[in-house]
């Protein structure tokens, strides 16, 4: 459970710094050259921080509900975290195969009219993949706190 609250804290506060320093509208409106790539990759993206760690979110918070399954006290706990860690995962999914490939990897940056309602789906659906981060780090550290107590009373 430990591996699963670190994850989801790195998903939870990557996704709150994206969306308050507004991190797609930046990427979005840059200009591509050699130095600076438009791609998944490139500087500026996050990719190169969630890359790491994010693949293994929602397998990590399934992974500790079964091997939290029989510890009825944190249970629900387990199954909210893992419910809303892969809502989040299916946010993300879209938003990767959807909205990212136009909004931020296309050569050149797109025009405002073109833009502007890519970045308004993009924050809708990052408020839901924001949430279910959120949720789900609360609820697996709301999960591993009761076992915790458990083995120590």
């Amino acid at each position: 459970m430990g591996v699963a609250e670190f994850s989801h804290a790195h998903w939870f506060f990557g996704n709150l710094y994206e969306a308050l320093v507004k991190v797609p509208h930046r990427v979005a409106a840059s200009e591509a050259s050699r130095e600076l790539p438009r791609s998944p990759f490139g500087s500026g993206s996050p990719g190169r921080y969630y890359v790491p760690i994010a693949p293994i979110n929602a397998p990590v918070a399934i992974a500790a509900l079964v091997a939290g399954w029989n510890h009825s006290n944190s249970r629900v706990w387990l199954v909210v975290a893992a419910a809303s860690s892969t809502a989040g995962a299916a946010a993300t999914a879209y938003l990767l195969r959807f909205i990212n490939p136009d909004l931020f990897f296309s050569p050149q940056p797109l025009s405002q009219l073109r833009r502007k309602p890519l970045l308004r789906r993009w924050y809708r659906v990052h408020a839901l993949r924001l949430t279910a981060s959120a949720v789900s780090l609360a609820a697996i550290h709301q999960a591993r706190t009761i076992q915790l107590r458990s083995r120590i009373g």
